[in-house]
């Protein structure tokens, strides 16, 4: 297999870590800010909720895979809750536009949560509930809850892109704004 191959759905660990996969537009933008949380113990780029073994960035942004860009989160449930993770995820990004956030247009693009685990998926199921009757977003909820089945790991250029390309136009206009939110809303959740 090359670098692109198939992992398999990861499942609770014997050091006690756990895995959360979220879709919220472009997954440079949501490996930047899981990846400033306390107990967070690696994020990286995938691609998730597809028909296509093996996709490539282009098959993926072409839209016809059934991909969405999405991060894979490997966390310390001691210090950060599954469900803080969804409380992050649902005020960092737009859940109520289909399949496009800001100026990213594509099922690419989507809202998603892969769940791991029945507990996982309750757990989601309840944070929706919880978020569309908040009011927090005027429109309805359109984030798809999905079994976490085969993902792919993107290409390494996308791991780490917040970090290796701070000054990159995009990275100041689109991720910098979503960075600085998640520092201001969720402040007791950053790394010390």
């Amino acid at each position: 297999m090359n670098q692109l191959q198939q992992q398999p759905p990861a499942l609770p660990s014997a050091s006690g870590l756990e895995t959360a996969t979220l879709a919220g537009g472009c997954f440079w933008c949501l490996e930047a800010v899981f990846g400033m949380l306390r107990g967070i113990k690696r994020v990286a780029s995938r691609y998730a909720g597809g028909r296509v073994p093996n996709p490539t960035y282009k098959a993926v942004c072409l839209g016809t895979t059934g991909h969405a860009e999405a991060v894979q989160i490997t966390f310390d449930p001691a210090q950060i809750s599954y469900r803080d993770l969804l409380d992050v995820f649902f005020t960092t990004h737009d859940p109520t536009t289909l399949n496009r956030q800001g100026a990213d247009v594509g099922t690419q693009y989507r809202s998603a949560i892969f769940f791991h685990s029945p507990a996982q998926k309750a757990t989601a199921e309840a944070a929706m509930a919880e978020v569309a009757a908040s009011g927090l977003w005027p429109d309805p909820l359109v984030t798809e809850l999905a079994p976490a089945d085969p993902f792919f790991a993107a290409e390494d250029y996308h791991q780490d892109y917040y970090a290796n390309n701070t000054s990159q136009g995009y990275c100041r206009i689109v991720i910098a704004p979503k960075v600085a939110k998640a520092r201001k809303m969720h402040l007791a959740k950053l790394r010390s």
